[in-house]
């Protein structure tokens, strides 16, 4: 295993956990002999990587920001990474409409199917429209109200409050640039260590991955719904899928026009953290990873990584909007409705601002859906005929998420002068000195 690329070495770990599960379940002992003695290792792993995502975000990007030693640097960063954000979310979007449009899964759909979902999701499908309803009784302001936290330990205490910590960074990072260097470099020298700490904790953490991988793959085989039901949504699912594939390709094309790498070069260098989303659905759990791959594999600078990529693993759910979007008209179609190209419009528009406030976190975008559903006047309950299949999918668009995050970071980083040679770090090289 130790001479395996660590990207061989996962989806090794990814297969013999479905081979592993399916053997099992044949015998008639899979399911609960694996939820009690193998998927705790998964969760055991997945809780590692959310354990250091926030030190990370607060000790990379304080020491990021204030390295940029004015605020006119970080508000020229700012703008490009969050614009390009926005660009490729639009890019997601009307991707996932045209696929939809051109296949027409929903047409598939029987009503003995339909009935059939609606009956078995109901009750989940009920539970996101309230969580939904909550978020737009709130007001217009109070994503704004939200960005602010008024107690940093208890915004750092959860992942769904990422957009907290990186507003307290950011805003103790600009604090470092406006006070006298001498006083301010104690400081910058305490979370420069701090950030080598839990980069090599990544290191280590990161020499049980195959094996973390192995326990959730098993697991999600012997949880999956039955197969009946995936059958009925197959369609769907290829839809979601040929759209996910899509924007990869666009990634990498844009990759290799602004920053002249190669596909193979990007693809090599993000591979771990994008089968790392794929297993765990969480983009805040990948984001340790992702933001080693990228600085150490891929070239960007620190002080663009530890910015732009923290930003992008809440902001930036391109893959989760693509599916919003062939969800939506899957959905209306499913259910006999003809939509309009200014109500599809109304659906680029909703699902980009939605996925900005999607939270990096597993099954968050089915939330935002409901928003996009009532935009377009699609019937709520419509949400029953997806969920059979989400988890999976989630796991597909989690990956593109991270894709997305590693592209744009690369892209801010050439525009800046700040994407370099690769210089890759093992877990145990101070160890060998």
């Amino acid at each position: 295993m130790k001479k395996l690329a660590l990207h061989w070495q996962i989806l090794l770990g990814m297969a013999l956990g479905v081979v592993f599960a399916l053997i099992l379940t044949n015998f008639g002992w899979g399911p609960d002999f694996i939820e009690d003695w193998i998927k705790p290792f998964g969760t055991i792993f997945i809780n590692a990587l959310k354990l250091i995502a926030v030190p990370l975000i607060l000790a990379s990007l304080i020491k990021g920001v204030s390295d940029l030693k004015d605020i006119s640097s970080l508000s020229q960063m700012g703008l490009r990474t969050i614009v390009t954000y926005i660009i490729t979310t639009v890019i997601a979007v009307s991707i996932g409409l045209g696929v939809v449009n051109l296949i027409k899964p929903g047409k598939t759909i029987t009503e003995e199917t339909r009935s059939e979902l609606v009956e078995a999701y109901g009750g989940e499908a009920e539970m996101k429209r309230q969580d939904a309803q909550r978020q737009k009784d709130a007001g217009p302001l109070q994503a704004l109200v939200d960005l602010v936290p008024s107690n940093i330990i208890g915004a750092s205490s959860s992942n769904r409050n990422m957009l907290q910590v990186i507003f307290f960074a950011i805003f103790f990072g600009i604090g470092l640039i406006l006070i006298p260097e001498k006083t301010a470099q104690p400081v910058k020298d305490f979370f420069d260590g701090f950030n080598e700490v839990i980069l090599k904790m990544i290191d280590l953490i990161m020499l049980a991955a195959p094996y973390g991988v192995f326990a959730l793959l098993a697991a999600l085989v012997v949880e999956a719904p039955s197969a009946d039901l995936f059958a009925a949504l197959g369609m769907y699912a290829l839809c979601v899928l040929g759209g996910l594939a899509l924007m990869i390709g666009v990634y990498i094309l844009l990759v290799w026009i602004f920053t002249r790498h190669t596909p193979r070069s990007f693809l090599n260098g993000i591979g771990p953290a994008q089968l790392l989303a794929f297993s765990t659905s969480s983009s805040a759990a990948t984001l340790p990873v992702t933001m080693e791959r990228v600085e150490e594999h891929l070239g960007v600078k620190r002080e663009v990584t530890s910015f732009v990529l923290p930003i992008g693993a809440t902001i930036n759910m391109d893959g989760t909007s693509l599916y919003q979007a062939v969800a939506a008209v899957f959905i209306a179609q499913a259910f006999g409705m003809d939509l309009s190209f200014g109500t599809q419009l109304g659906i680029i528009a909703t699902a980009t601002l939605a996925s900005i406030g999607s939270a990096a976190v597993p099954g968050a975008g089915m939330v935002m859906l409901v928003i996009v559903l009532a935009q377009a006047g699609i019937p709520e309950a419509g949400l029953a005929l997806i969920f059979a299949i989400d988890r999976p999918l989630d796991m597909c668009r989690t990956t593109v998420n991270v894709t997305g995050d590693a592209a744009v970071s690369m892209m801010v980083a050439k525009s800046q002068g700040k994407l370099g040679v690769p210089h890759v770090k093992d877990w145990d090289d101070n160890y060998k000195k």
